[in-house]
């Protein structure tokens, strides 16, 4: 028999500020248990050096973290130019160093290849998986990968500042599986200096910004206190991207249980995937077809 497992129903999202040093995983551990929570999860890995956007889906909200992976998200770094490391950020190790530094304007040109649909190849290190590993295990332990190339839409990428002759500044828009630091190793290879990430901070997420985020030291402080509730969002925050669609009584239940249910939609057309609410609460998310909403994913009653 499993197990039941411990802490409250309870739903939402919790925008937290990431800082540099844990993992995201290490926060989310975190809020679950100052929330004292029976279920969390985020929406997009942040490295332990980087900082910003960690948006924590708490119990029936992790059922819309997929709608939130999949949007776009901003990233602010800063490009150590002249250097690459092993792991394309400032923690790797040394691999070539280049004594060219070009100027902004050749920054901005070469910014140009890396918008729109673009091709990526990820990190050594990172959390790809090569025949069932890690590919940063597989780095640590010495071994070189071939990685394939992934897809990824860049919005937008821009030069932001120049601190100095060695680093710049860019604000990128990007979608679903984005590495901010092999943006910043084909930069510097395209650049002929070679680069890589100094700092990183992801200033939103969807529709989460770091302007809503609470810091980690806030929710250890808060921690098993009403306060802290009350720095939940609702999880139809998670839904943004979806178009929303009203149900009747009858329909809610019928959702609820699983079944298609009557919606009233508008601007909304048949196969469209979208999500209905009941009495301001959201029910289900699925498919629209004829005036029913067919669910695959289903809210419990007083999330």
């Amino acid at each position: 028999m499993a197990r039941k497992r411990k802490g409250r129903d309870i739903s939402g999202w919790l925008v937290v500020d990431k800082p540099a040093g844990p993992t995201s995983t290490a926060v989310v551990n975190k809020v679950r248990w100052a929330l004292d929570a029976k279920k969390a999860g985020h929406a997009g890995t942040l490295d332990p050096d980087a900082t910003g956007v960690l948006a924590v889906a708490l119990g029936e909200a992790t059922k819309t973290v997929p709608y939130i992976t999949d949007a776009l998200k901003a990233y602010e770094f800063t490009v150590r130019l002249g250097v690459s490391t092993n792991t394309d950020d400032a923690e790797g190790e040394a691999l070539e160093t280049s004594d060219l530094r070009p100027d902004d304007s050749a920054i901005k040109d070469a910014l140009a290849a890396f918008i729109g649909d673009i091709e990526q190849v990820p990190p050594q290190f990172s959390a790809v998986k090569i025949d069932g590993q890690r590919a940063y295990k597989l780095a640590r332990a010495g071994e070189e990968m071939e990685l394939a190339a992934r897809p990824l839409w860049v919005e937008s990428l821009l030069l932001t500042d120049r601190p100095d002759i060695d680093h710049v500044t860019l604000e990128m828009v990007c979608g679903k599986g984005g590495y901010v630091r092999s943006i910043a190793r084909d930069l510097g290879q395209a650049l002929g200096c070679f680069g890589h990430v100094r700092e990183l901070r992801r200033i939103w997420s969807g529709p989460f910004d770091a302007a809503q985020g609470i810091t980690l030291e806030q929710v250890e402080a808060l921690a098993r206190t009403p306060e802290l509730d009350g720095h939940l969002l609702p999880l139809e925050q998670g839904l943004h991207e979806l178009p929303e669609v009203k149900a009747t009584a009858e329909g809610a239940t019928r959702l609820r249980n699983g079944n298609p249910g009557m919606v009233i939609a508008h601007d909304v057309e048949y196969g469209d995937e979208c999500w209905a609410s009941f009495e301001g609460q959201a029910v289900a998310v699925g498919r629209f077809k004829a005036g029913e909403l067919h669910p695959a994913r289903v809210f419990n009653a007083g999330s």
